[in-house]
């Protein structure tokens, strides 16, 4: 198994009380919430969160793109992975991942990770993503030409990695005279490319394919839905001829380990139920805009998750909907080997850091997930697992 450790960077000195008020952190939230001198702390704060999983040992160190939200402080990744190339050493850094349908110049993308890919010598991985509903409000595009939009970026950026340039690029959506990607990537051809998913349809036959093989990983997920989708990306990739690995497969989750399972609960609970009914709340005309995905799409998203997440979600319900890991390290490292023989996964995306989770126990929690749950599941392998193939020019 591979350690990632994800930051969202929430806004953590947000009133909990705004919901009286306002129906949602995502879009609509006045910004006057928001304390350019409390997010000058919280941002160096969370830069040496992640500083500090390089240090303990992770695998990966992970930041994403979101907008107009107290849900996650980074509209502009890019920014702090390129400040993170400077002072981490080791862990590879990951965006997962910029929303390719907002963007009118993928070009821009393609040079900006490509730097980031130099600066790196190689320690970069990519996320693709379409973007949760709520980018789509925030930013003005069109939900309906959302999945267009971002295969044709996608094919936009791959062909700037990979082709001798200057050549004309001519899409339904972007139009350029000139590509002519500087600088290249350092990777040959580019970077690692994930695919955080919902779940939808379209994208698992798109990742799976075999000119691609992307990362599927999945996020904030009941593990039923988990276990249906990576089921799901296998048979995909059984009917395109071939058989996927662990390592073509990933789940983001939240986790806090403490001493005893019993302090677990007592320091967790209050964050990780702000995290799931505040953080990450916003009405479903937010997350599923008209257009944005096919009806099959919607219907498997709504059965499978939107059900369990459109609800109140007590500490209770996310542990037996298999959301949340929490406990002392030997029950911790017993749900992990669980979920890794289930699951057949190689790639766990730990979220060790959630909505009003205090720098103390964030520290407490990382260290004791690198010293003590880390050093029992990196020397395990589902069977089949080998190194992640380059991705296909």
């Amino acid at each position: 198994m591979k350690f990632f450790f994800f930051h969202l960077m929430p806004y953590g000195a947000l009133d909990m009380d705004y919901l009286d008020k306002h129906e949602s952190p995502w879009v609509t939230l006045p910004n006057s919430y928001y304390d350019p001198k409390k997010g000058f702390e919280l941002y160096h704060r969370y830069l040496d969160e992640l500083e500090l999983a390089d240090q303990l040992g992770f695998d990966g160190i992970c930041v994403n793109e979101h907008h107009q939200t107290a849900y996650g402080m980074m509209p502009a990744p890019n920014i702090l992975a390129g400040a993170l190339s400077r002072r981490t050493t080791n862990a590879k850094i990951c965006v997962l991942g910029r929303a390719l349908p907002i963007i009118e110049e993928p070009i821009t993308i393609a040079e900006e990770f490509a730097m980031l890919d130099n600066l790196l010598a190689g320690r970069f991985i990519v996320g693709f993503v379409r973007g949760i509903g709520c980018e789509y409000h925030a930013s003005g595009a069109n939900p309906a030409f959302s999945l267009e939009r971002f295969r044709e970026a996608h094919d936009l950026i791959i062909r700037a990695w990979t082709e001798p340039g200057p050549f004309e690029f001519e899409g339904k959506h972007f139009h350029l005279q000139y590509v002519n990607c500087w600088p290249r990537p350092y990777q040959d051809p580019h970077p690692p490319i994930w695919v955080p998913t919902q779940g939808s349809l379209e994208t698992v036959e798109w990742a799976a394919h075999p000119d691609r093989k992307y990362n599927y990983l999945l996020t904030f997920s009941p593990i039923k839905s988990v276990q249906s989708n990576m089921d799901n990306y296998r048979r995909v990739a059984e009917d395109y001829g071939y058989e996927s690995t662990p390592d073509q497969l990933g789940w983001a989750t939240p986790i806090y380990v403490a001493e005893t399972d019993k302090i677990a609960r007592k320091e967790a609970e209050e964050h990780i139920e702000n995290f799931f009914n505040k953080f990450l709340y916003s009405p479903m005309e937010y997350k599923m805009p008209p257009g944005y995905s096919s009806l099959n799409s919607y219907k498997k998203v709504m059965e499978q998750k939107m059900r369990v997440r459109m609800k109140h979600l007590s500490f209770d319900n996310l542990i037996d909907e298999g959301m949340f890991v929490c406990g002392s390290p030997a029950s911790v490292v017993e749900i992990l080997q669980k979920r890794e023989h289930d699951l057949k996964f190689q790639n766990l995306v730990a979220m060790l850091q959630f909505g009003t989770l205090s720098a103390e126990m964030t520290d407490k929690n990382l260290r004791m997930f690198a010293n003590e749950v880390m050093p029992k599941l990196q020397s395990s392998a589902p069977q089949g697992a080998h190194e992640a193939a380059p991705a296909a020019e």
